[in-house]
């Protein structure tokens, strides 16, 4: 149409200047549009681009946290990839020459890398790193970085950076070093850069805009993947609890309550808090105020529930006041915990990056922080049910102990050691089968002790020599297991089934079998033999005088329980020769045996000597009542529920003898 009007000799003027018009709108319209164009597609800047790289990344490493935390080994896994996606970017940034421009942006990275390399405790690699990054601040700001001495770099590089617009970001990575320190257990030089430090602290909190909260709102700041605030909390109380930890294993227990102290009112995570009174309570433990330590451990799992370690101190502290049931409750709490998942160590929210056991690593906290694993507490729990009179408890505590031994997952941990505390799998058998004796189940007693027969007769030497220990040697008390488990040891073992048979067969009035089970565990013990320098070896007997282990403890007592039982089975089968001469020997063996004091007297009254029998129940009422070693083998213990003699008509025979 524009065409036709302006070639037309027709057209009036009015339609010339509407065609003129048209033109010089559509030409100005192209220009813009062009103009526009050149402006959209300007390219972005290297800073633009490597910040809004680091912002993504960051974005990416915070989807770690939270509610859709992955698992672990998954964890691990972002981390490394993350770690790997800075360092690239950071190689980028070093690229070109050190400039004020970038710098920000280079101090970013390194903080983000660093941490990373921190999360995988690559300590060494994130200590070089820093190093590097300071001295680079310093070729910026003028400084001297003729040294690489870390603690002299940052003394040197916060006092050349002063109030400059770098000041914020440098101050981020002194948090790092002293993280660095901290892992790799530094306490001096943290010390020794404590007035740096609280300089930090004020700046670092003074400052509003190292938030991540604030960051977010403009993409061309760099972002962090942890607040550098935060982490400064988290440092301060960690530090705390390492010195603390380290004064306590020196035993300086007032000095270490004193660096804990204050630590309880800092802002940081419960999980930090709650091991503040942890060891606030195991300094008091170690100052002789039970109750007091109790109180803190109380503290410590009302910060956070989660902190089995002041669950498990405090049973140690029930089992030391010799309050058993508040014990037993302890550890059935405990066991209950330890089989929730994550409970080994606390999590620190909004600190994926890090949690205690990264930045608390030295050799005493960690044995204050140690916790048995769940199997091993199950076992005390079942050993103090029956030690206690909760045998029906207990009893049933043993039963899922031996099945979760027997399970294809636990037996695996059981192999891996990490139930190293636990007795051998005989032993165990043992004493489940004596709770299942004190229960009446002498059947099933019985089915355990073959079992532990079964599988240790074959493997037994035809006799074991123990030699004299050394006048000069510091362990004069050794422990005979010390001297080879295929030796003592078993022979105690099959020695102590075999006594234990017995004891079923004597609930079941058998008194045939019983004899000749005690026989049988006696014919095992007299195979252990003593030798003495320019001696021949011999039987234990009463009157050597032998610094005895635990395990030659345990040998006499069978020995001297094993006769007993076996007089008093003779007693009842009206062998009473051969059973006064079974019960006196038991009394040589082991005085304290009630029961063979009783029943040898029973038998001398049988006999008609009853002064005499008067005579040794009287001195056996008047024994002293002896504490056992602490221990001991619930399997060595005398049974209490076999044939009993009743003292009240015992003392009656005595006054009918003497009439008043």
């Amino acid at each position: 149409m524009f065409t036709s009007c302006v070639s037309s000799p027709l057209g009036n003027e009015g339609n010339k200047k509407k065609s003129i018009a048209l033109a010089v709108f559509f030409l100005f319209c192209f220009f813009k549009s062009n103009a526009m164009s050149k402006k959209m597609y300007h390219p972005v800047s290297l800073l633009d681009r490597w910040t809004q790289e680091n912002n993504e990344l960051v974005n990416n490493c915070k989807q770690l946290e939270g509610p859709n935390a992955l698992c672990r080994d998954q964890n691990h896994t972002n981390v490394r990839r993350c770690s790997s996606e800075f360092h690239k970017l950071l190689r980028k940034i070093q690229g070109i020459p050190p400039h004020a421009d970038y710098a920000k942006m280079e101090l970013s990275a390194v903080y983000n890398v660093c941490m990373c390399f921190i999360a995988q405790s690559q300590f060494g690699e994130a200590e070089s790193l820093l190093t590097q990054a300071t001295e680079r601040v310093l070729q910026m700001t003028g400084g001297d970085a003729s040294t690489s001495d870390p603690l002299w770099l940052w003394k040197t590089a916060l006092k050349f950076v002063g109030n400059a617009p770098l000041h914020p970001f440098v101050l981020y990575l002194p948090c790092l070093q002293w993280a660095v320190w901290l892992a790799t257990c530094q306490l001096k030089t943290i010390k020794e850069f404590q007035k740096e430090m609280s300089s930090l602290f004020e700046t670092l909190n003074g400052w509003n805009g190292c938030g991540d909260e604030e960051k977010e709102k403009f993409s061309n700041i760099p972002r962090l993947v942890m607040d550098p605030r935060r982490l400064v909390e988290i440092l301060k109380i960690s530090t705390a609890i390492a010195e603390g930890a380290e004064r306590l294993s020196e035993g300086l227990s007032s000095e270490a309550l004193s660096c804990l102290q204050g630590a309880h009112a800092m802002p940081a995570p419960r999980a930090l808090i709650s091991y503040t009174h942890l060891l606030s309570g195991s300094c008091l433990a170690h100052m002789s105020r039970p109750q007091m330590a109790l109180q803190c451990y109380r503290k410590a799992l009302e910060t956070d529930s989660r902190c089995v370690c002041a669950l498990y101190q405090s049973t140690l502290i029930y089992r030391q006041l010799g309050n058993a049931q508040a014990e037993i409750h302890a550890l059935r709490i405990l066991h209950s915990t330890l089989l929730l998942p994550s409970t080994t160590e606390p999590s620190v929210a909004g600190t994926h990056l890090l949690s205690p056991s990264l930045l608390l690593r030295s050799q005493s906290l960690s044995s204050l922080l140690s916790v048995p694993s769940a199997i091993s507490v199950l076992h005390s729990l079942a050993l103090k049910c029956v030690l206690h009179g909760r045998v029906s408890e207990g009893v049933e505590h043993y039963l899922d102990l031996l099945a979760a031994l027997h399970s294809e997952d636990q037996l695996g941990v059981y192999a891996e050691g990490e139930v190293s505390t636990l007795p051998k799998l005989p032993k165990l058998y043992l004493e489940a089968g004596t709770a299942l004796l004190m229960a009446q189940r002498p059947a099933d007693c019985m089915t355990l002790c073959s079992e532990v027969i079964s599988t240790t007769l074959e493997l037994l030497p035809e006799k074991v020599v123990l030699e004299e220990p050394e006048e000069s040697s510091v362990t004069g008390t050794r422990d005979v297991q010390e001297e080879g488990e295929d030796g003592v040891a078993m022979f105690l073992w099959v020695a102590a089934a075999y006594h234990l048979q017995a004891h079923c067969y004597t609930h079941l009035k058998d008194w045939q079998q019983a004899v000749s089970h005690y026989t049988r565990c006696i014919n095992m013990l007299v195979k252990v033999l003593f030798k003495r320098k320019g001696s021949h070896p011999q039987s234990l007997s009463p009157h050597m005088d032998v610094k005895r282990g635990m395990d030659l403890c345990v040998l006499q007592r069978l020995k001297g329980l094993s006769l007993a039982g076996r007089g008093i089975s003779f007693t009842h089968m009206d062998h009473l020769k051969e059973a006064l001469r079974d019960l006196q020997l038991s009394l040589q063996v082991l005085p304290e045996a009630v029961g063979a004091g009783l029943w040898c007297g029973e038998v001398l009254w049988r006999l008609g000597r009853q002064r005499e029998a008067a005579a040794c129940w009287e001195k056996t009422w008047s024994l002293p009542t002896q504490s056992l070693p602490e221990n001991l083998p619930v399997y060595a213990l005398e049974d209490q529920q076999g044939p009993l003699l009743d003292s009240t008509d015992l003392r009656q025979r005595i006054q009918e003898l003497d009439p008043i």
